[in-house]
């Protein structure tokens, strides 16, 4: 049976998993929506952790130079697991699939908003990698508008030696542990971030970094696009955010639909319910829009 309204695919950001979404899935279902989500190639189930983690007494100098488990994991690989995943929900609505991507998980939509345009009603950025096409993720985030972002902090090790961009996840340093929370938490309790951290894997694999975006007017430009800026972020910046859609908006043509948040990066944990009704606003609109143009 199909569902009667829009279905969410909702996909995660760097080092977090499918459980990012846990507090925004029984908002969206409880208005009749349904929400599908995943573990990313490389990520949540999918992720294994350095060996040296396991090593006692433990050797910050040996963790912070083991090859990832994970360094061949392809961007392709990860936009193939959400090309299969919208495939899925556009059979349980009719073609009504809203695909969100958080933080890194922005350069997956886009591929797949490239891939597969008549499968989408609209894709949506939270905070959000949308970049031009031919720029890969890292030279974003090296560009000026980025400067203040403080997650780079959180680094181990030379990325191009790992083969993935690596954090320490499970840190008891105290110094480490409070970067990790502004980073990426800075409007949460302590209780939630020691959850959300508890969450985490190690390594995001260099591909998806360094793979360039490949979007296009005529196909990733058909999808009607929205961006959610998070003003207290730390992890992407409202700077970079406010950039990538003013670059992307002149070179792919169209406007960029935006929607602001006084939040962290993190507005799925810290203002679920906030966040779930912009979504939902989103749906209602892309719906209302598609039955005006079949009339």
């Amino acid at each position: 049976m199909s569902a009667t309204k829009a279905v969410f695919v909702l996909i995660h950001g760097g080092w977090h998993n499918h459980s990012a979404w846990d507090r925004v899935t029984p908002i969206l279902e409880a208005n009749g929506f349904v929400a599908l989500t995943l573990d990313l190639p490389g990520a949540g189930v999918n992720a294994i952790a350095p060996t040296s983690l396991g090593v006692r007494p433990f050797d910050r100098a040996a963790f912070a130079a083991e090859r990832s488990p994970t360094a061949g994991v392809t961007q392709e690989e990860r936009t193939q697991a959400v090309v299969a995943l919208v495939k899925e929900a556009a059979s349980l609505s009719d073609g009504k699939v809203i695909l969100v991507g958080h933080s890194a998980g922005g350069m997956t939509i886009s591929a797949v908003a490239e891939r597969v345009p008549n499968l989408l009603l609209a894709v949506v950025y939270i905070a959000g990698f949308m970049v031009p096409n031919g720029m890969p993720l890292l030279a974003m985030l090296q560009h000026e508008t980025m400067s203040s972002a403080l997650s780079p902090g959180l680094f181990v090790g030379d990325p191009a030696v790992i083969g993935a961009t690596r954090i320490n996840a499970g840190s008891t340093d105290e110094a480490y542990r409070s970067l990790l929370k502004a980073s990426f938490y800075g409007d949460v309790s302590e209780s939630e971030f020691a959850q959300a951290a508890s969450q985490l894997h190690y390594d995001e694999s260099n591909a998806g970094a360094l793979a360039p975006s490949e979007i296009t007017p005529g196909r990733f430009g058909a999808v009607p696009r929205h961006y959610i800026r998070t003003t207290q972020d730390c992890a992407v910046p409202l700077t970079g955010q406010d950039h990538m859609i003013e670059t992307v908006d002149g070179a792919i043509g169209g406007k960029t639909m935006t929607h602001t948040l006084e939040s962290s990066h993190s507005p799925f944990l810290s203002q679920p319910a906030n966040l779930s009704n912009i979504l939902i606003d989103i749906a209602v609109q892309s719906l209302a829009q598609q039955s005006a143009e079949a009339l």
